[in-house]
């Protein structure tokens, strides 16, 4: 069975079980060392680096500093990681890939604003011989190659704990609010597919938003109106796809007097939403390994650019499609429910946050009755 072909059973195995299956298809510890060959570039490279914006607090929490120090890592601290957040602007994204491919990076890791606006700013640092990365969302345009979670999966582990929060199975009496994410953001459609391959016919989906930008402020103007519409005891569980906007949902509900909160589902393990799941508030996160996914991109960019092909190759053994290209080498990080029984052993074990961290005053009678002291 190929890995394309794999996806879909993956969605059927317990998740914690999927870095045995992912590492099957070869996306797992293939890190490589180096090719038989000299490197075609040394080590004092410039890798260019856009994330999209800042209401979600990874990207200069974890994925900036993660990844600049592995490219110093792996290159004997030689290498420059030129930086650039676009703050959810398309257009200030544009500009600072020009910039650049202006300044002439070697390689360009690239979080999309809006992955169909950006394919001109791809097609231009292409043709000035400057490969680019997506990285987390997949751009269109000739990109070399894409690194993410499996996204669909994201969604069926959201869809599956949301059901199994209401019993297992659901009941289409139950009435659900879906907040999904950005319209423009290709990852939004592939979590909201997941989660509707998981919820449909098994529950009502009373109400279904994109979510602008992503904001939780957004989610939360969403989430009065679907409050205003539905009622807020009759609001089974929430549907939130990641966990910025669950913080607005729950603000929404909370505003509306609600004080025994339905299950209400996120992404991202922020540290708000590990206190949230602690205290109730919030039913789940999705952990994603940032470790796993900036590490293995910053490889991936220094492999390329110095020319180390089987390294590069080991690290892409899956391959994706694009609205506009098709079989583009990728690597697929595994991802995780995060709940109440688990922190212990992902978000505090990976070294992501500390229990003092977690556990801080307003917190501690509620870590303290899960066992986390």
């Amino acid at each position: 069975m190929s890995c394309r072909m794999r996806r879909n059973a993956i969605s059927v195995v317990a998740v914690t079980s999927l870095s045995v299956v992912l590492a099957g298809c070869g996306m797992l510890d293939a890190t490589g060392s180096s090719d038989d060959a000299s490197p075609a570039k040394g080590n004092d490279i410039r890798v260019g680096l856009l994330l999209p914006e800042k209401s979600n607090t990874r990207y200069e929490q974890f994925d900036y500093p993660i990844f600049k120090k592995k490219v110093d890592s792996l290159t004997n601290g030689k290498g420059k990681v030129d930086y650039a957040n676009a703050d959810a602007s398309a257009d200030k994204q544009a500009g600072q890939m020009q910039r650049m491919i202006d300044d002439k990076v070697d390689v360009i890791v690239l979080d999309a604003v809006d992955s169909k606006a950006i394919a001109d700013g791809v097609k231009r640092a292409k043709d000035a011989g400057i490969p680019v990365i997506a990285y987390d969302r997949l751009a269109e345009g000739p990109i070399d190659a894409y690194i993410s979670f499996d996204n669909e999966l994201v969604g069926e582990v959201q869809g599956r704990s949301l059901l199994e929060s209401l019993g297992e199975k659901g009941d289409l009496t139950d009435k659900i609010v879906m907040m999904n994410g950005s319209s423009t953001d290709p990852n939004a459609k592939q979590f909201k597919a997941g989660a509707l391959s998981e919820l449909k016919g098994k529950v009502t989906i009373a109400k279904s938003y994109d979510t602008k930008d992503w904001k939780p402020e957004n989610a939360e103007a969403n989430m009065t109106e679907a409050i205003n519409a539905i009622g807020k005891d009759d609001i089974a569980a929430v549907y939130s796809a990641n966990d910025g906007m669950a913080g607005g949902i729950i603000k929404a509900l909370q505003t509306a007097g609600v004080t025994d909160m339905p299950p209400i589902t996120g992404q991202d393990a922020e540290l708000a939403a590990v206190q949230r799941i602690i205290s109730g508030e919030q039913y789940m996160s999705v952990y994603k390994s940032y470790p796993e996914e900036a590490e293995s991109a910053a490889e991936m960019a220094v492999a390329k650019v110095q020319g180390r092909s089987i390294q590069f190759d080991a690290l892409t053994r899956e391959r994706v499609d694009s609205p506009t290209d098709k079989n583009i080498p990728a690597q697929l990080v595994p991802v995780v429910a995060l709940t109440q029984d688990n922190i212990e052993d992902t978000v505090i074990a990976d070294g992501i946050y500390t229990k003092s961290d977690i556990c801080t005053a307003k917190y501690k009678a509620a870590c303290s009755a899960i066992g986390l002291k």
